[in-house]
């Protein structure tokens, strides 16, 4: 299986001047690679351990360490290709490419004497400091969509090309860009955009970074995947046969090596942030107005079978034992504004700006159920996985029986919301954090 070691074929470092480069393949210790649908970019850690005589002094021509002799000071360009060892294991590639190449953020755990040192590199990707250096200062129209604003500030601010799916979204946007750094105004956008197929139950999406480029992508759409991959927890390892040129057996690539609950459920905060039911009231400066009544209230149970769900449909408790009430259908959060209307173009609009009367509460709503369970899993490596992508698994039920049955609520499909890729001379694992929205084996994604 494909907890193998790893073959690293890359591990340079370059100089801040470029005319340096070490081979850290010898030294590396460990290689930790992280995606996040809630991070805007990726990071790494290496850790590095060295005998000291790397590179020779400028002044004296004497080999010093890596650390001054490089000298690493932040910001040394570094470039990785780790090999693929088994079916599930494709290996991380960011060496063809310099636009790809990962970036020196921080040296910690610094450790030095006669004979050997050895330290910790942070690593970030090259958009991380684009970021930091630049500033949307553009006003952007009404007549522009979002993610025709999230192209552009991807392209022209923090000048990458490495962009992988952009989705659509419906609802059109004007704003100013208040030079604000490129990766605030883009996770900010994300909360705003409703996807072009909306089902008016769609809001909230998600702008992270994965080994593929940046996305924006609507949750609705990531629940909407069809699972890439199934993953069983049992204590029976299959016998090694021959697969494929290799040792190994499918099976066990797509066994659970453990698991934890870190939550089932956190009903009181849902309710206070208004998950279920709130209601909106919005002042309209053009017309001085407020919401309507009629129109204010959100309740989840409005939205029945027009949102996805990675399990079965949400079913809430009474208020009280002696109510027909149920939590869904009474307002827990009160959301109030000021509508932006005719504030962004010198003819005055009567339409609201990206309409948050219609669409904040179904995007607070989405945002909050996918938090329902949350686990903790680790599995053998599989570099196929990215952030944002739904996997399917199999969790035994606590019985004496000996017949094998799958617990039918914690099973089922669940989003990958971060994941590390751990790469060591001895082994190489998965581990994962995995969220869902609701309970159940089979749901209303399209299954």
């Amino acid at each position: 299986m494909s907890t193998k070691q790893s073959i690293y074929e890359e591990i340079i470092i370059e100089s801040n001047d470029q005319e340096k480069t070490i081979d850290l393949r010898v030294g590396t210790v460990s290689i930790d690679y992280y995606e996040d649908i809630f991070s805007p970019i990726i990071t790494a850690k290496l850790r590095i351990i060295n005998g000291g005589d790397t590179i020779a002094s400028e002044d004296s021509g004497e080999k010093q360490s890596i650390y001054n002799g490089l000298p690493l000071r932040g910001a040394e360009r570094v470039s990785i290709k780790i090999a693929a060892n088994s079916s599930t294991n494709k290996g991380l590639d960011f060496s063809t490419d310099a636009t790809r190449y990962f970036y020196v953020s921080s040296i910690s755990d610094i450790i030095s004497d006669t004979q050997r040192e050895s330290f910790t590199l942070h690593l970030v990707s090259r958009e991380a400091f684009a970021n930091e250096t630049s500033r949307v200062g553009k006003k952007y129209p009404v007549t522009s969509t979002i993610d025709e604003s999230v192209n552009d500030i991807l392209k022209n601010y923090l000048k990458t090309s490495q962009i992988g799916t952009i989705d659509k979204s419906s609802n059109k946007y004007g704003f100013l860009g208040n030079m604000k750094k490129p990766f605030s105004v883009l996770v900010w956008l994300a909360s705003k955009a409703v996807p072009e197929s909306s089902g008016d139950a769609t809001a909230g999406f998600v702008f992270y970074q994965t080994q593929d480029g940046f996305q924006f992508r609507s949750l609705d759409k990531l629940i909407s995947q069809d699972p890439i991959a199934e993953y069983t927890f049992t204590e029976v390892n299959q016998s090694s046969v021959e697969y494929e040129g290799t040792s190994d057996l499918p099976s066990n690539d797509f066994k659970i090596l453990s698991y934890n609950t870190e939550q089932n459920q956190n009903l009181i905060e849902k309710l206070r942030m208004g998950t279920y039911s709130s209601y909106r009231m919005f002042y309209n400066p053009l017309t001085f107005e407020f919401t309507s009544p009629q129109k204010g209230l959100f309740k989840l149970e409005d939205y029945a079978g027009k949102a996805k769900n990675l399990g079965q449909s949400v079913t809430l408790p009474k208020i009280s034992s002696d109510s027909d009430v149920d939590l869904g259908k009474t307002p827990t959060r009160f959301l109030t504004g000021i509508l932006d209307v005719g504030t962004m173009e010198k003819d005055v609009s009567i339409e609201t700006n990206a309409e948050p009367d219609k669409y904040q509460s179904q995007a607070i709503m989405r945002y909050n159920l996918l938090f329902t369970q949350t686990l903790n899993m680790m599995i053998p490596l599989n570099t196929n996985l990215k952030a944002g992508d739904v996997i399917s698994c199999k969790f035994p039920t606590i019985t004496r029986s000996n017949k094998e049955e799958y617990d039918k609520d914690q099973s089922g499909l669940y989003m990958i919301k971060e994941l590390c890729h751990h790469f060591d001379s001895t082994a190489s694992y998965t581990s994962m954090k995995l969220i869902r929205d609701t309970f159940g084996r089979y749901g209303t994604n399209n299954k």
